[in-house]
């Protein structure tokens, strides 16, 4: 790269700009000053740009945490031994701070590990380190394990566990002592077959929180294919559509503990799929939450809910179950946020490699755009394969980032194709705050710390702020293999405001509550969802960035139905986290 004094000619600048994963539109501003400078010396030395990366590895040595996560790989190649890696965030005691729940495989039809391996609960000490309390709280699971859902279900004012498996699910009720209890059969959700992402919301607003469940293809040991070259006998994991799609489930709060399997009467088992992630936000802003389920090598679904118990599939119509192309995916994660601000919910989808993966805006009549190439994010994903992903703010800055975790299933892809591999890294792309008024997405990923130049079997991703310094950090579970434990170390640099929820006339978790707040000069909003991602549960609290601006105006709540009340709250702190609850405002 030639120099003349400090000004770089324009097609290098873009050259260097590219190298560092952050060509766009919004990096102008990177070229004025020393912040320049001193990037540039740091490339030319093969070195990171100087201060703390934005997301900083914890290692299990120092954080505490031992559990592996093991696939059961076999000869045989069983399916679910590729796709598992799931867990994310529960304040299980209440204290304010974040607890860490990790889903294992285990014995089933197929599996039978010496000695049994085990799910883990990880209380949170404080101090960034975390102790084993599983067998104490007792939610060691016991089977295949996929994922895990947390909401309080009976409105107890303590967060209970779903964990999904292969063969069997499990509800872990919250005693309220730091123990758990398996309430699976006498709540009814056991959920037979394959389960992967679940999630609870209201979706009759009765304010009772209900369950969703992603049920995969009908698989189980006697039925397993042979996937590979027939001459030399070397298998590899099939592609799902040489079984069965299956319908998802869809339990109604009775409200006294137990569920009613509402799959066929609400319309979700009329749609048989092959579903891996699903979030509940809502689409078309008639206080009814939607649920948006991918499906692998099929059709996505978009279940609009209609009131009165049912949902209707509107992926074909909506634009969101197939590519630009008209082609079924691969779909495996997904996620909605209202990310350029026009106060209609959006929608991201990944997928694997050679389909790019989508970010859908809502064109405020049930149908959505793909805006993945025009947002700068399509062409950089299409030799990757992605699974758990996020919206959020992880620089406070107001604006609405997004994270994604990926790696190939089939750990033999490399043999077979040149572009692909089985490891990848995870990408960070960070919104440019709507400067060209496109809202458009910078891959900044080469600049904010080792983790997204470290590859991995990337399955899970679980966001939550577990040290409460306001900066969202993460969960990277791969397959087969130890959790990445990232700390955010450039949340905190902006200001900010914390805030749970606690519904009372509205479901507990208040999910569906929408949250304004005012800054100054910026306003913004934001839906509390439920779910997003895959196989994986996210710190329940909302943070709200305001950047350098060293005042919060007010934050206004409306929660969600029956409720439907609006509270607007003033006079508040920055730089720590509230509670706020229906009908009673600030509350600690």
């Amino acid at each position: 790269m030639r120099k003349k004094g400090n000004r770089i000619p324009a097609v290098s600048r873009r050259k260097f700009l590219k190298t560092l994963g952050i060509a766009g539109a919004g990096s102008a501003g990177l070229w004025k000053g020393r912040p320049f400078l001193y990037a540039l010396q740091a490339a030319q030395a093969g070195q990171a740009p100087p201060g703390p990366a934005a997301f900083e590895e914890i290692p299990g040595a120092q954080s505490g945490i031992t559990w592996i996560h093991r696939d059961g790989r076999s000869p045989e190649f069983y399916l679910p031994e590729t796709l598992g890696g799931g867990g994310g965030f529960i304040d299980y005691d209440n204290d304010g701070w974040m607890d860490l729940y990790f889903v294992n495989s285990g014995k089933c039809d197929f599996y039978d590990p010496h000695p049994p391996l085990r799910n883990a609960l990880y209380h949170n000490n404080r101090d960034g380190t975390f102790t084993d309390v599983t067998d104490r709280a007792g939610v060691a699971g016991g089977g295949f394990g996929m994922g895990v859902a947390v909401g309080d279900y009976d409105g107890d004012g303590w967060p209970d566990l779903y964990v999904t498996q292969y063969e069997r699910s499990i509800l872990y009720h919250n005693n309220g002592d730091g123990t758990f209890k398996d309430v699976t059969e006498r709540a009814g959700v056991a959920a037979p077959g394959w389960a992967s992402s679940a999630v609870w919301f209201d979706y009759d607003n009765d304010g009772k929180l209900d369950l969703f469940v992603c049920r995969s293809v009908d698989f189980h040991k006697s039925n397993n294919r042979f996937c590979g070259n027939p001459h030399t006998g070397d298998r590899y994991y099939c592609i799902p559509t040489v079984y069965p799609p299956m319908p998802s489930y869809l339990f109604h709060n009775n409200g006294d503990g137990t569920f009613t399997d509402v799959s066929e009467a609400s319309g979700i088992a009329g749609s048989r799929g092959i579903a891996w992630g699903v979030v509940a936000t809502d689409i078309n802003n008639d206080g009814l939450l939607d649920l948006y389920v991918s499906n692998d090598t099929m059709p996505n679904f978009l279940f609009v809910n209609r009131g009165n118990g049912k949902f209707e599939e509107i992926g074909l119509q909506s634009g969101t179950g197939y590519s630009a192309d008209g082609r079924a995916r691969s779909g495996m994660g997904v996620d909605s946020a209202d990310y350029d601000q026009d106060g209609w919910m959006d929608l991201f989808l990944t997928d694997v490699d050679e389909e790019m993966f989508s970010l859908y805006h809502n064109s405020r009549d049930e149908t959505f755009e793909d805006e993945s190439i025009a947002n700068g994010i399509g062409m950089t994903v299409r030799y990757m394969s992605g699974w758990g992903v996020k919206f959020f703010d992880y620089d406070n800055d107001g604006n609405v980032d997004l994270f994604i975790v990926t790696g190939h299933p089939d750990n033999k892809v490399e043999d077979r194709f040149a572009m692909v591999t089985y490891k990848e890294k995870p990408l960070l792309w960070r919104h440019n705050g709507g400067r060209d008024y496109k809202h458009t997405y910078e891959n900044v990923g080469a600049q904010s710390g080792p983790v997204f130049q470290t590859a991995y079997p990337g399955r899970g991703l679980a966001i939550g702020d577990f040290n409460n310094d306001g900066g969202i950090d993460a969960l990277l579970i791969p397959n087969d293999g130890a959790p990445v434990v990232l700390r955010n170390n450039v949340g905190k640099q902006n200001h900010w405001l914390g805030i749970r929820l606690i519904g009372k006339t509205c479901n507990p978790d208040a999910i569906g509550a929408i949250v304004t707040w005012q800054a100054g000069d910026q306003k913004r909003t934001m839906m509390k969802i439920a779910g997003g991602g895959y196989l994986s549960a996210h710190d329940p609290r909302m943070v709200l960035g305001i950047g350098p601006r060293a005042q919060m105006d007010w934050v206004e709540v409306k929660w969600p139905l029956p409720s439907g009340k609006v509270e607007r709250l003033t006079g508040l702190p920055l730089d720590r986290y509230i509670t706020v609850q229906e009908g009673k405002g600030i509350i600690g």
